[in-house]
């Protein structure tokens, strides 16, 4: 971009068109008075969003040219970009105008800095590593957020400034939007200019953009006495008051409007007097230029052609690329610029390029354009950019405005792009190449393949995108070949499954899976199938479901893959069979260790499950987090197994590698949010509250960028409610839970922790026992139709026991002892000290006693840190004024102060302070 057009500030001066920066004194001085704000001395600048908006032609750039120059002058470091209306489609354009200067001209070492860890999925997306596989769009825009923070915090006071932001990039706009929100924090000012013309899409971030906005200013048309110092000064002092008058009213005050009038006056050498009045409204008619017979007439054709061309490429137009595009060779390009320089419409840049001294001429000459003839410069255009080595990013939108024509070749190119846009992020520009390639159309035996890659392209943003396309090439009369189907068929299922549809997940697979031949693709489906039945709440069947779980299994593991394949390895080779045939044996004792683990089963039986889905005690890379043959929850409910089990040793591991994954790779939406749910969970698990609750935040920001409703966010609200409720906060807890809408109806996925049961116990929390024992006896009944008697995801049976207790003592008990004999079934420590200290309170003095002992003696052997302080605390008040008493709540006092259960620990103190109960 030129950082030396003429430009002035306060009143004088020309701007970007040259038309002097007149009534535009208030802006500047406010944008001088952030700058002054931001450059205070030794760490005293703070960061400011600063914002212009206002129709075409009121002078928005001219007053981000004199913000430019300010911040310059003041030492700032200046980041400049501009939204480009034929560049809208091209992803990143506006990131990587404001980065590319600076990390280009940074040192390999100082570039590995900014980078930090993020190299890998920020560089694609700037402009300055290839492109390497499927990025996460958050994870580019977190990484984005860590290169502009070490930017400015290495390069401060710096100015981001951006104009045109209307005809920014999708992908551009959504980071700028989070960024914005950091500006207060950084030595930056953000400073914005835009019309209110943002794409419908985009209207939800340009409200919040406004919104947060510390300086707004809406530049309003000029008054009559500007435009006459205007008219004056370019036709002359003795200009009459009465034309001056009329240049105002048929300008209506635009600047822009008003200096394209002017130079079509000096063209017809039009007398600024009272007389030449009638023919002012022609005039601007036709300076507003939006007619080919217009351009025609004032640059002939072959000026005009090169104008076409250059309008094509929109901004920092490169003068050799727009000659190749309309045939000119050098003599006679260089002729088409001088005459373009000379009518005002282009002007050159600082770096030799070229761009249109007014976006609205830009919008103008292209406007003018023969259908005909914009199709096929467009055309020319996609193929003269990929031959100047400025890739398929660049070129594909340009084959977005191609007519169809059945071109194979175009649809190659397509398909590549759409490849590339998701190798930096940019899942959306990815399904317009792909739409676009369907249109085309794809002959008949690739169009269910560009189905299901465009289907594939959604699976992180879009899950509805996702099935309908996916349906479709599912569908297709010439049909995806097997492998291709199978894999579509598990994606179709994920898709439904993220968007709570888990029934419909399950029974595709089967479905599949009964019309697919013997062979790995259909145990792929078959283990699918249980995969997604086995999240599924509600069953009619879940006994049976386990029951044909583990005879699968045995099954499996006798007849190996190449059973009954004609032709066993096809084109994979040996070891890619080995693969799959380990692959799935290790995901089907995954989803029998988690059957046994909500079944409440022997804990010995179920931790030999899991190890044997963990060849050297590692995860296979069959079951990897970012792989996706399966996808993130078989490790994730691995490492919750083990967690039930009470290893936490294994479930710490696997749940740091989650994390350390995603981040590594970039991918922070659902997935980096699953990885911190399982952490808060094992933090809670282990006592480590105050842990607990920040990872539980985190994932809840995560889930809250997914939106309402996803499984990770009722996951994440219910498992943070546990957590304050924990702490002694229980009123923000209830209160968290109210904000959320914690409550029926439930999904139909199951959620972490159990949420009819979290909500039974928040309604006893509130005081409405009645409330929640109708809520609870409900949660059991569905609980044990399923077969699921897991006492610590789903403890209902104590707490029933709790809220019953008051009016039906004999039935709270008998609850109490069942909930106590599941327990013991699993054979899990936490679990059984757990419902015993739960069982204590429904029972008198000495035998809550003899309870609470032994809870306390099977928690001390568990990791179960927080239960365990509890415990203690209870024994200590039900002993009373025993000896024994104070060396129980000192103990649970300690203990609760280490986890951070402030609330257990201000009840423990008080129980000191006292002879004991009454």
């Amino acid at each position: 971009m030129a950082e030396g057009k003429p430009t002035a500030g306060g009143g004088g001066g020309a701007g970007r068109d040259g038309c002097p920066l007149h009534e535009r004194e208030a802006e500047i001085r406010s944008a001088g008075q952030a700058v002054e704000a931001l450059v205070r001395p030794a760490g005293a600048g703070t960061g400011e969003l600063l914002l212009y908006t206002g129709t075409a032609g009121l002078g928005k750039t001219a007053v981000l040219t004199e913000v430019r120059r300010q911040a310059r002058r003041a030492g700032c470091t200046v980041l400049f970009a501009r939204g480009g209306e034929r560049q809208r489609h091209e992803p990143f354009r506006v990131v990587r105008q404001l980065v590319q200067p600076v990390l280009a001209a940074l040192s390999a070492e100082e570039r590995a800095q900014a980078f930090g860890p993020w190299e890998d999925i920020v560089g694609p997306a700037v402009g300055l590593l290839p492109p390497a596989g499927q990025l996460d769009p958050q994870g580019v825009r977190d990484g984005l957020d860590f290169v502009l923070t070490h930017l400015v915090q290495r390069h401060s006071p710096v100015a981001v400034i951006v104009d045109d932001l209307h005809w920014a990039d999708p992908e551009s706009l959504g980071w700028l939007a989070g960024f914005a929100v950091r500006a207060r924090e950084l030595p930056a000012l953000l400073v914005l200019a835009c019309r209110d013309e943002f794409p419908d899409d985009a209207l939800t971030l340009q409200r919040g953009l406004v919104g947060r906005a510390d300086r707004r200013h809406e530049l309003r048309p000029l008054q009559p006495a500007s435009v006459a110092r205007l008219v004056r000064a370019a036709l002359g002092a003795q200009a009459e008051d009465a034309f001056c008058r009329h240049v105002w009213a048929v300008t209506a005050g635009n600047p822009y409007e008003t200096t394209a009038l002017l130079r079509e006056v000096l063209d017809q050498r039009l007398d600024p007097v009272e007389e030449s009045t009638a023919q002012l409204r022609e005039l601007a008619a036709g300076a507003r230029g939006m007619t080919l017979r217009h351009w025609l007439g004032k640059l002939g054709p072959t000026t005009l052609r090169f104008a076409w061309a250059a309008s094509m490429l929109g901004t920092d137009i490169r003068p050799e690329l727009a000659a190749v595009i309309c045939a000119q060779g050098p003599d006679t390009a260089a002729q088409s610029i001088r005459e373009l320089r000379g009518h005002g419409v282009l002007t050159s840049t600082s770096a030799g390029r070229l761009e249109f001294l007014h976006p609205l001429i830009a919008t103008s000459v292209y406007q003018s354009l023969p259908p005909a003839i914009r199709t096929g410069m467009h055309g020319v255009a996609a193929v003269e950019t990929e031959n100047a080595g400025l890739g398929l990013l660049t070129a594909s939108r340009h084959l977005l405005e191609t007519l169809p024509e059945g071109d194979g070749a175009i649809v190659g190119k397509l398909r590549r792009a759409a490849r590339e846009h998701l190798a930096i992020g940019a899942p959306e520009a990815a399904q317009r190449c792909l739409r676009r390639a369907i249109s085309e159309p794809p002959a008949d035996e690739d169009r269910a393949a560009v189905l299901y890659e465009l289907g594939c392209s959604a699976l992180l943003t879009d899950p509805a995108t996702t099935v309908n396309q996916l349906r479709l090439a599912l569908a297709d009369p010439y049909g995806l070949g097997p492998e291709l189907r199978v894999d579509a068929t598990f994606r179709l299922a994920q898709a439904l499954a993220h968007s709570n549809r888990l029934g419909e997940a399950a029974a595709v697979c089967a479905e599949e899976a009964a019309r697919t031949r013997p062979g790995p693709g259909r145990l792929r489906l078959e283990v699918a199938h249980f995969m997604f039945a086995a999240f599924q709440f509600e069953d009619e069947d879940g006994p049976g479901r386990s029951r044909r779980l583990a005879e699968f299994d045995r099954t499996l593991g006798t007849i190996g893959l190449a059973f009954t394949d004609p032709e066993p390895l096809g084109e994979r080779t040996p070891d890619e069979v080995l693969f799959e045939r380990d692959g799935l044996n290790h995901a089907v004792a995954v989803l029998r260790c988690w059957d046994l683990t909500l079944r409440g089963a022997d804990r010995e039986e179920a931790i030999a499950l899991a190890e044997s889905a963990l060849p050297g005690g590692r995860l296979p890379r069959s079951l990897g987090w970012t792989n996706t043959t399966w996808g993130f929850e078989l490790p994730g409910i691995l490492g919750i197994s083990y967690l039930y089990a009470d290893r936490v040793d294994r479930a710490e591991e696997l749940f740091t590698e989650a994390v350390r994954a995603y981040e590594v790779a970039g991918w922070s939406g659902g997935h980096l949010g699953f990885a911190y749910l399982l952490t808060g969970m094992l933090r809670f698990r282990c006592g480590a509250l105050a842990e607990a609750e920040d990872y539980l935040r985190r994932a809840l920001r995560l889930a809250a960028r997914i939106g309402p409703g996803a499984p990770l966010h009722w996951d994440a609200v219910g498992a943070l409610a546990e957590t304050l409720a924990a702490r002694g906060r229980v009123a923000e807890a209830l209160e968290l839970a109210d904000r959320y809408a914690f409550g029926p109806p439930y999904p139909t996925v199951m959620v972490l922790p159990d949420a009819p049961t979290l909500y039974g116990r928040l309604l006893l929390a509130r005081g409405d026992a009645p409330g929640a024992a109708a809520t609870l006896t409900a949660a059991g009944a569905a609980l044990d139709a399923r077969g699921w008697r897991n006492t610590v995801w789903a403890p209902w049976l104590g707490h029933l026991a709790r809220a019953v207790a008051p009016d039906q003592p004999d039935r709270a008990r008998e609850l109490a002892g069942e909930a106590v004999r599941r327990a013991r079934e699993s054979g899990t420590d936490s679990a059984v000290g757990s419902t015993l200290r739960l069982s204590a309170a429904v029972h008198d003095r000495p035998r809550a006693v003899e309870l609470l002992t032994d809870a306390v003696r099977h928690l001390e052997r568990s990791p179960a840190r927080y239960e365990h302080a509890i415990a203690l605390v209870d024994l200590g008040e039900a002993l009373g004024t025993a000896p024994t008493a104070r060396t129980a709540l000192t103990r649970g006092l300690e203990l609760a102060t280490h986890c951070g259960a402030d609330g257990l620990a201000a009840r423990a103190r008080d129980l000191l302070h006292t002879d004991g109960p009454a």
